[in-house]
């Protein structure tokens, strides 16, 4: 599998480009994600809510930009709007330099919301282009080493990010973060390859904007066929395991803080953070490594892995909130982790495959749309529950018990294919 990975990153000039592009930019953001959080709790002292508000801040607005930004993939140059998106979110994460005291914690959220926004452009057409720039036996592999490289990205930007900020301050990290959209715009320029989707059809017009005529020709599209539309799902369900984005910081604050010898108590609480955030991103590293290697190209492993990922999600968050050792603790995230980025390639992967390439900005459109859906619900309950009095391994067992309702879907979806053969 390395050798493939290998061998795709020396032939393929433009899957290199955006494999660069993206490895840039993601070590940025997970540096920049702890910097934020621990920005929200010390100038909200400590307050839940502020980090839950902060992840839906980073995933919702997805959802109400999935129509327009999927229309949009569909009718122009997506290679345009990966570059248009970057730039914009330069400027934008510039200005979480202005937030120095509690007063200014407000300006946080316009923030998170606007750069998300430009996320919600930006990964649509990111997935979409890989079958323009990859061979279709070659998709897999592309798609597990994203994700291998998002998993990589998350360990060390977690483990660092944490260093960083202790070491350089936040300011920095809000920097390094900012310019790293604009070396990933750079990147993505000089990419070259051609975009089918786009042959005769007229410009983009501002009254195409609120044209719906498109979303509900997309929704028909995915609907009319099963498999695609039990896929369309699959990111969904495991955006039920969000929550871990306000627990983890929760429990590595307060639960598991990484003592060392002259360090205070914030700092210490930033390295216990990067710990599980770092132990989360492993997992999600070596699972897609391990289950792509099983599935190879054959759906039916693929349709089988999204299942054993549920249930590994589930049993590992279950197996967190039990817990008082660090050590445990991280291998428990780990693989929940694990499952978690199984079912992110395998169904992005089957839905590249599944869709046709006029459809596939609105279709991965409205996938994240509905994942971000599911992770903000679940995060901001967890923020509230958790500033309620529910214990963060308490709201961790949780999760993971509810991780088997997609996994029961995702089951009776499986049956009913295997009927339908018969």
């Amino acid at each position: 599998m390395l050798a493939s990975y290998l061998a795709l990153l020396r032939t393929n000039r433009n899957y290199r480009l955006l494999w660069m592009a993206q490895v840039v930019s993601e070590l940025g953001d997970w540096f920049y994600s702890l910097s934020v959080f621990n920005l929200l709790l010390e100038l909200t002292h400590n307050k839940a809510q502020s980090v839950g508000l902060a992840v839906v801040l980073q995933v919702l607005p997805h959802t109400f930009a999935a129509p327009t930004a999927g229309v949009i993939n569909d009718r122009i140059s997506r290679r345009a709007i990966m570059i248009g998106a970057d730039i914009a979110r330069f400027f934008i994460v510039l200005g979480m330099l202005g937030v120095r005291t509690p007063g200014m914690v407000w300006l946080v959220y316009p923030l998170l919301l606007l750069e998300t926004v430009g996320a919600a452009f930006f990964e649509p057409a990111h997935s979409a282009v890989i079958p323009n720039i990859v061979p279709e036996s070659e998709v897999l592999a592309a798609n597990a080493l994203a994700s291998v490289t998002w998993s990589f990205c998350l360990a060390a930007g977690a483990a660092l990010g944490g260093v960083a900020a202790v070491l350089f301050g936040r300011d920095a990290v809000f920097l390094l973060n900012a310019f790293s959209f604009l070396g990933s715009a750079w990147l993505i320029r000089r990419m070259k390859f051609h975009e089918p989707h786009t042959a005769g059809l007229p410009p983009l017009r501002a009254r195409d904007l609120v044209d719906f005529t498109p979303i509900v020709e997309g929704a028909r599209y995915i609907k009319a066929d099963p498999r695609l539309f039990a896929t369309v799902f699959v990111k969904a369900g495991g955006g039920l395991l969000g929550a871990n984005n306000v627990v983890l910081p929760i429990l590595g604050e307060h639960i598991f803080p990484a003592q060392f010898h002259g360090l205070d108590r914030s700092r210490v609480a930033m390295l216990g953070m990067s710990l599980l955030m770092g132990a989360r991103g492993v997992g999600a590293l070596v699972g897609p490594l391990v289950a792509g290697r099983w599935a190879g190209n054959r759906h039916a492993r693929l349709r089988t892995g999204i299942l054993v990922g549920f249930l590994l999600a589930g049993s590992g968050y279950i197996l967190l909130g039990k817990t008082t050792s660090i050590a445990i603790a991280v291998l428990t995230v780990m693989l929940a982790h694990s499952g978690s980025s199984t079912n992110w390639v395998f169904s992005t992967t089957m839905l590249q495959v599944y869709t046709t390439d006029r459809f596939r900005g609105r279709v991965f459109a409205a996938e994240y749309g509905l994942c971000m859906l599911a992770i903000s619900a679940s995060s901001y309950f967890a923020g509230v529950a958790i500033d309620l009095g529910v214990p963060a391994r308490t709201f961790a067992v949780i999760i993971g018990l509810v991780m088997l309702i997609p996994a029961a879907a995702w089951a009776m979806t499986l049956a009913a294919a295997r009927r339908a053969k018969y």
